[in-house]
């Protein structure tokens, strides 16, 4: 039965489940990733109205393994508290018609939910707790992993997710690499090259094999430049998303949106106090 919620063990790949990239994840981020997650919006960022709040998964399972993994006990809080508070969840797309203008208003207490990289635990976990919410959720995906790494989804996972009509499907570059490390190492033709390719076969890839335009991007390990949101918006990108210990604003460019990281140390009553900093009542 798809999306049948698996109670007795969840896939974890070959020894932990990860690709190397993301056990290296917080080498790359720094240290304040965690703090991200788990800080509060400061009084500079609550002085400019709140558009959303975008919240970013990654795995899910019963036990946690990594810095990551988010437990099913503290999603079913998280959802528990979203429901509570009367949270809006609503697609991107309606965040992003905002920015733009093609939107008049967004509702109160607007919540934007992503899940990246494609992990199976989408489908085997996040999927059947979501499905009954009728929530949209948004996958960034870096499709070299797809049907190719035991960690990742499958494309007819992905297909299957799609015709909920509550996923949409979005890319995450051709294979997660460190942009802003790649430009340091790079001579800058080479990089242009390779910034160009990991943005431009992702959306080929994805909108051939899933049928469907692909308009936004998320950064991998939340890290970008001037040139590379420049890159983005030049290659059909109509917003990329980041990481960040902030609710979205209109200061917040759109090629660089924030996102609060969620991690198991993300209780359910955190959750809470960051949707209620980030709209006060």
């Amino acid at each position: 039965m798809l999306f049948a919620p698996d109670h007795t063990a969840l896939h974890r790949g070959s020894s932990d489940g990860l690709h190397p990239s993301r056990r290296t994840w917080l080498q790359y981020a720094g240290s304040g990733a965690l703090s991200w997650a788990l800080g509060l919006p400061t009084t500079a960022h609550a002085a400019t109205p709140t558009q959303a709040l975008i919240l970013c998964y990654h795995r899910f399972a019963d036990t946690v393994a990594d810095s990551m993994t988010v437990r099913k006990t503290t999603f079913a809080d998280h959802i528990k508290v979203l429901q509570d508070l009367g949270a809006h969840i609503i697609p991107l797309a309606d965040l992003v018609a905002f920015r733009q203008g093609k939107l008049d208003k967004l509702p109160p207490r607007a919540v934007v939910i992503t899940a990246d990289d494609g992990h199976r635990t989408v489908v085997e976990t996040m999927a059947p707790m979501i499905v009954p919410t009728r929530w949209p959720v948004t996958l960034f995906i870096y499709p070299s992993a797809i049907s190719n790494a035991s960690y990742a989804m499958r494309w007819e996972h992905l297909t299957q997710l799609q015709a909920t009509g509550q996923f949409d499907v979005q890319s995450h570059t051709y294979w997660h690499p460190n942009l802003v490390k790649e430009r340091k190492q790079q001579s800058p033709a080479d990089f242009e090259r390779f910034a160009r390719m990991q943005l431009q076969k992702s959306k080929s890839v994805l909108e051939a094999r899933l049928n469907k335009p692909i308009s936004y991007l998320a950064w991998p390990f939340g890290l970008y430049d001037d040139g590379l949101m420049e890159l983005a918006t030049q290659l059909g990108y109509q917003a990329s998303l980041a990481l960040g210990n902030k609710a979205c604003t209109d200061s917040d460019p759109i090629q660089a949106l924030p996102r609060h990281l969620m991690v198991d140390e993300v209780s359910g009553r955190r959750l809470q106090q960051l949707i209620q900093a980030a709209f006060p009542a």
